[in-house]
């Protein structure tokens, strides 16, 4: 039972590594979820967004070990676009009025079902995809009424380790934490 004066949302283990184990897609929102949520602007025109290092390192590992990767976001930003660019995301929806529209193109791309989408989300109108995927996340620091609809609350806000807690759990349940470390280790 979610307590909304800010206690985490009792979660069920067992629930949450049998949904995991099933994705083969993590789609993620962006601000709130990849950032912090604030945008900087300076008088120039220019948008500022910082984004967590150790999440990057998670999207990448999570790509390299066969799990898709996808963004969609309802603002557009040349920083979104050059982060995804780092981080080899090739699906990157912006500007989108209507994630379920992106979220649609995905199912249908990736020829894939509900079951088999993680999506990482912090705010309402990321709550109709919640709805439907295998495995809804909403960040720490997500507005109350997102968390009612996720499987699983990061410990961490968003823009602050929050994806990579994520990735690390599709890793580990997907089988490919132990090859991936074992990789990185060697000398």
């Amino acid at each position: 039972m979610f307590n909304p004066l800010g206690m985490e949302k009792k979660m069920d283990r067992r629930k949450i590594s049998a949904a995991a184990k099933k994705i083969r897609l993590l789609v993620l929102d962006v601000d709130g979820v990849m950032t912090d949520g604030r945008i900087i602007l300076d008088n120039d025109g220019n948008e500022f967004k910082a984004f967590h290092v150790r999440d990057g390192h998670g999207l990448k590992l999570l790509g390299d070990s066969g799990i898709k990767v996808a963004l969609i976001t309802g603002r557009s930003s040349q920083v979104v676009a050059r982060r995804a660019a780092e981080l080899r995301i090739t699906d990157v929806y912006q500007g989108c009025h209507n994630k379920t529209e992106a979220y649609e193109q995905l199912l249908e791309k990736f020829v894939l079902k509900d079951n088999e989408v993680a999506y990482v989300g912090d705010d309402v109108v990321d709550i109709p995809i919640m709805k439907r995927v295998g495995l809804p996340v909403a960040v720490a620091d997500a507005v109350y009424e997102t968390k009612k609809h996720a499987l699983l609350v990061t410990k961490n806000p968003g823009g602050r380790g929050a994806v990579r807690e994520v990735t690390d759990l599709l890793l580990k349940a997907s089988g490919k934490w132990k090859e991936l470390m074992n990789e990185n280790n060697k000398t």
